[in-house]
């Protein structure tokens, strides 16, 4: 079976399953399908958190408006009284006033809790990590967890007002709401691989050929959005791992350090030969300690070992003069 890594954007939604000689047509419908599915998951589950703390939906004539303005109005909310949580509610009131503030008890809302939790797992972007494929069947089980949880907690159901509602019985509006540019219409719906578009009426074998253990990046794209970003050549994940193996080789590549007095006893003529071989050994040699050198010229420093073989370092050289003549010592850096 060819395994496909459906991603939006720059982001990994899910994992599909598939084989070469399946139609493109049909790729897109399921693929959109589950795509829109998932999004309408992730709608519930936080309507249904909202539901939890704060109970059902105010009808659209009360929504928004203060406690001062409803009784002036003297309107009601008839749906508030007869759509109740199962084992009685406390008040919390809503912030913001778009629900009337009947909050289920603890033990429902530990139900709706639970099951809002499992629905967001099993559609989760992490199964892709996982290699866990998601299904048209998964996203209707997840929908139907919900729908299930709701009428444990809301038995005589949901106003017909309330988005959660709605959503069940896809009757929902998501006109004028950032949800709307999400969803794709299968109509509209396009996938690219390897930046071509994969054109309706072809089957899948026409891009990727006859080899059915492939698994492979396809783009999910709104028509008229023009042709998705490339991957890049490597992963988000390859990125941290290189510059993370970049720094520890940086680490490796330090050398101790040490200041070292070396005396003066010869002409400067023959202590720049001396610290000329003094360079030279250090970098050919992986861990050298106390180097006793001709001429009484004394030298400690230490190297690490870069790589098998060899050794790094870098020596600094410092002269005090005085009008012009070296005197007294030499100050060396080994870094």
């Amino acid at each position: 079976m060819v395994k496909l890594v459906i991603k939006k954007g720059d982001q990994n939604q899910f994992l599909y399953e598939t084989t070469v000689s399946t139609p493109v047509d049909e790729i897109i419908k399921e693929v959109t399908t589950i795509y829109n599915g998932r999004l309408k998951i992730s709608r519930i589950c936080d309507e249904m958190e909202e539901l939890a703390k704060h109970g059902t939906l105010l009808p659209p004539n009360i929504m928004g408006l203060t406690d001062e303005q409803v009784e002036e109005l003297k309107l009601v909310d008839e749906w508030g009284e007869k759509c109740v949580p199962s084992g009685g509610w406390t008040f919390n009131k809503d912030p913001i006033g778009r629900r009337n503030g009947k909050q289920p008890n603890e033990n429902m809302q530990d139900v709706i809790k639970r099951t809002t939790e499992e629905a967001k797992k099993m559609v989760s972007k992490k199964q892709v990590q996982n290699n866990v494929c998601v299904t048209l069947r998964m996203v209707q089980d997840a929908l139907d967890i919900l729908r299930g949880a709701v009428t444990i907690v809301y038995p005589m159901n949901l106003p017909p007002h309330d988005v959660i509602r709605q959503e069940f019985e896809n009757t929902e509006d998501l006109s004028g709401l950032q949800a709307s540019l999400e969803v794709i219409e299968i109509t509209q719906a396009q996938l690219w691989f390897s930046g071509r578009e994969m054109q309706r009426g072809k089957k899948l074998s026409d891009y990727i050929g006859n080899n059915e253990k492939t698994k492979l990046i396809v783009k999910l794209q709104k028509q008229g959005q023009g042709a998705p970003a490339r991957e890049p050549v490597v992963s988000e994940e390859e990125r941290k791992q290189m510059m993370l193996h970049a720094h520890r080789r940086q680490e490796e590549l330090k050398l101790k350090t040490r200041y070292v007095l070396i005396p003066v006893r010869e002409s400067p003529q023959h202590l720049e030969f001396h610290l000329l071989f003094v360079f030279l050994f250090a970098t050919l040699v992986a861990d050298v300690r106390g180097a006793f050198l001709e001429l009484g010229l004394v030298l400690e420093f230490e190297t690490h070992c870069v790589e098998e073989g060899g050794a790094g370092a870098a020596v600094h050289v410092f002269i005090p003069r005085v009008q012009g003549n070296p005197v007294g010592s030499i100050g060396l850096w080994c870094m």
